[in-house]
């Protein structure tokens, strides 16, 4: 359960992350707009004759003003957008604009029970009972005041839908609303009633938030300091876009009237100020306490523990550790971005992260003591910092107190890091084992990567040519077949896969990843700012190569296990039983250490897997087995065991014994090109099962009908060197009894 909870909140990180892009931008546009339409600073800077009124400057200032403003003015919009692509699986453009639909729906739905209860008066006006800055206009529609949460219900409930009815097949007379078109239709019904729940429920809900924020707000410098650790903290598992997002959007963060305007949200308030520099005498620091100290650690504090870990390196490995930590400390200080150097020490010397969490958090307390109100769009970078904080002044931001705190925190991480790095002897960059070597290919792998790319498809075009890069980080999830949803935030590869043991650290760190962290089928891949491109790259990949040979060739068999066991088993196939030892010169019978029998899953006809009407199974390329030609349509567990994965086309399902026997029933041959009809899938994905459960009913006649073959593979993907299978039953058989046995030999 855990690791489900962990998977969705992991989605719906990454999915805050295509809204919070615009952010930079939109701020950008907001923080030059403001800072040179300003009179003072004009006055000040005796900038009359080139930005002064009417000029031509000052009149593309004032648009990019108001079109910076417009952006943030309309963020719940954008996110409502934003999380229902971020969360859509498929289809992500109707997904959009079924987000859209619904956000005005629901605003609608609203405005009009807000009407019929009387809070808003015929001529349009709010009736006096009703509490300041709870109804708003959204988007020309007079609303309650949601905020970006009402954006973020919109796109969480818009990607359920469509996630669930995106492929939807009505009767014949409706059949031209089913699939993508339904999803709109649905969402536009569903949102309806929304609207008409969240009259009576948002209430509610907006005290409680309010009270929320008042935990931290009603804390002081405390409530700051517990704020930023905890968000440093959610670094490594990537949830810190969820916990943070609600103080910097939403009330949850604090509100303020700000020219004449109730805001919501510690960065909507600090550039609702910069809008309204001119009426600010100093920007709050209680609205920015939840970024500024961004700027000390960032710029000031982990460059100190650069410098730390580059001093502590090995002498003939310096200047290979410099090169890396100059990079990484360069993107940390103009960038915000911080991973490239977080993860760099995070692995090796956790207790180094724990020492960064407290120090960092610690510089948000010590931000909002001195009052410093440095506002920034994404990260707390020497950019921002320079729009934010020095273009603004010193009077209405105190960035000035931020070099000299900034200096000591320096000097904090450059010394307790030397300190630690020595003490523990951390292996930090630089101070690598010499003996460590990461080990990329085996001359197997070479072969295998060879033998795919000359793999025809079944209509004799040669599957196309991949990225070395992205089919390296394929190979490393272990392969298409096990990635179930790709994504990227700002600095990390987002993946969700079936089996999250057939992820291959060693081959993706090999591909210039920093780090990789697992959490139940949630894989993140640190690589910086260029993530954007490679999850790009990655898709296009995943895109080009054949669907099929995918599906029932090269996907079930890195689920099968390694390269090199791959290779072996497609040339060994005359060495499948323990009498090939005396083809190999041996002159006695080896006697099996133990035996594992493997039931058969169907009632039918078995035979050897050899017979299988397809070359790849025929070979053992995906693994050992026996093939069952069923006479029922019932599939039944082998044995005790549980159900790994299910493929979404139903046609095949990965199954282990409670002895430890990873197994495949691909039911049929090519049968993944029927989409999952004429399969009834019983079970689901990490469901633990008995002997003769039910896994799926089959349509025995539609399957004849429209498969090549029904003749179902029943193959071992993970045999070791020393097992071998031996056929036990050729010809009819019942389900439940013995197909195979697995016996293990003496190494």
């Amino acid at each position: 359960m855990k690791d489900k909870i962990f998977g969705v909140l992991q989605r719906v990180g990454r999915s805050f992350m295509l809204p919070i892009a615009i952010l930079p931008v939109a701020g950008l546009l907001l923080g030059l707009g403001s800072s040179f339409t300003n009179t003072t600073t004009i006055e000040t800077y005796g900038l009359q004759w080139l930005l002064g009124d009417k000029t031509i400057l000052h009149a593309l200032l004032v648009i990019m003003n108001a079109v910076g403003s417009a952006i943030f003015d309309n963020l719940p919009l954008i996110f409502a957008v934003g999380v229902a692509i971020g969360m859509a699986k498929k289809e992500k453009e109707v997904s959009a604009l079924s987000a859209v639909i619904a956000y005005f729906v629901m605003n609608v739905s609203i405005n009009a029970m807000l009407k019929i209860s009387g809070k808003i008066l015929a001529d349009g006006s709010i009736a006096k009972d009703v509490l300041d800055g709870t109804i708003t206009s959204v988007c020309g529609i007079q609303s309650l005041q949601m905020g970006v949460f009402g954006g973020i219900i919109v796109g969480l409930g818009v990607a359920a839908l469509h996630n669930r009815f995106y492929k939807i097949e009505l009767p014949n007379a409706l059949s031209f609303f089913g699939g993508t078109r339904f999803v709109p239709i649905i969402s536009t019904v569903v949102y309806l009633f929304v609207g008409i729940l969240m009259y009576f429920i948002w209430p509610t809900v907006q005290n409680g938030i309010y009270a929320l924020g008042g935990v931290v707000t009603g804390t002081g410098y405390f409530g700051t300091l517990l704020f930023g650790i905890i968000k440093r903290a959610l670094i490594p598992f990537g949830l810190h876009h969820v916990f943070y997002m609600p103080f910097w959007q939403t009330a949850v963060g604090g509100t303020m009237e700000v020219a004449g305007h109730m805001v919501e949200g510690g960065q909507n308030i600090f550039f609702a100020q910069l809008a309204d520099s001119a009426n600010i005498a100093h920007f709050s620091a209680d609205a920015t306490r939840y970024f500024s100290g961004e700027f000390i650690f960032m710029i000031f504090g982990l460059p100190g523990a650069a410098l730390a870990m580059y001093k502590c390196a090995k002498p003939e490995k310096k200047k290979q550790a410099g090169s890396l930590l100059l990079s990484a400390t360069l993107a940390c200080m103009f960038t915000g971005i911080t991973e490239p150097l977080e993860f760099s020490f995070l692995f090796v010397a956790p207790a180094l992260f724990a020492v960064q969490v407290v120090l960092a958090g610690s510089a948000y307390m010590i931000a909002h003591i001195l009052n410093i109100a440095v506002g920034l769009t994404f990260s707390g970078g020497l950019l921002d910092f320079f729009l934010f904080g020095i273009l603004q002044g010193n009077e209405k931001t105190s960035w000035m107190l931020v070099i000299p705190v900034g200096i000591v925190y320096f000097l904090l991480y450059y010394f307790i890091f030397s300190f630690l790095i020595k003490k523990f002897n951390f292996k930090t960059p630089g101070r690598e084992d010499d003996d460590t070597e990461t080990k990329l290919y085996t001359k197997a792998d070479v072969n295998a990567r060879k033998a795919a790319k000359d793999v025809k498809s079944s209509d004799g075009k040669e599957a196309a040519a991949a990225d070395e890069l992205s089919q390296n980080i394929s190979r490393g999830l272990g392969g298409k077949a096990n990635i179930s949803d790709v994504d990227c935030c700002a600095t990390r590869l987002r993946i969700t896969v079936i089996d999250p043991d057939k992820v291959n650290d060693a081959l993706l760190k090999s591909t210039g990843a920093s780090g990789v962290v697992h959490k139940g089928q949630g894989v993140q891949i640190i690589y910086g700012p260029r993530v954007t491109v490679i999850k790009s790259d990655l898709e296009d990949y995943l895109a080009s190569v054949t669907e099929e040979h995918f599906e029932d060739d090269a996907a079930e068999n890195n689920i099968a296990g390694t390269a090199e066991a791959k290779n072996e088993n497609a040339a060994s196939a005359t060495d499948s039983n323990p009498a090939s030892d005396k083809a190999q010169g041996s002159n006695v019978e080896k006697e099996p250490t133990s035996t594992v029998i493997i039931s058969s899953p169907m009632t039918g006809i078995a035979a050897d897997l050899s017979t299988a009407p397809d070359e790849a199974f025929a070979s053992k390329m995906m693994g050992d087995g026996a093939v069952v030609t069923p006479g029922e349509g019932v599939v039944v567990a082998p044995e005790d065991g549980t159900v790994l994965f299910v493929f979404d086309t139903k046609h095949a399902l990965g199954f282990t014994t409670d002895s430890g026997i990873g197994m495949i029933i691909h039911v049929g041959i090519d049968t993944v090109k029927l989409e999952g009809k004429g399969f009834d899938v019983q079970v689901e994905a990490g469901q633990h099962v008995n002997k003769g459960d039910v896994l799926m009913k089959l349509d025995l006649d539609y399957l004849k009908a429209n498969a090549p073959s029904v003749t179902t593979p029943v193959i071992c993907t993970e045999l070791k060197d020393n097992q071998k299978i031996r056929l036990i039953t050729d010809g009819a058989i019942k389900a439940g009894e013995p197909l195979y046995a697995v016996d293990t030999y003496e190494k």
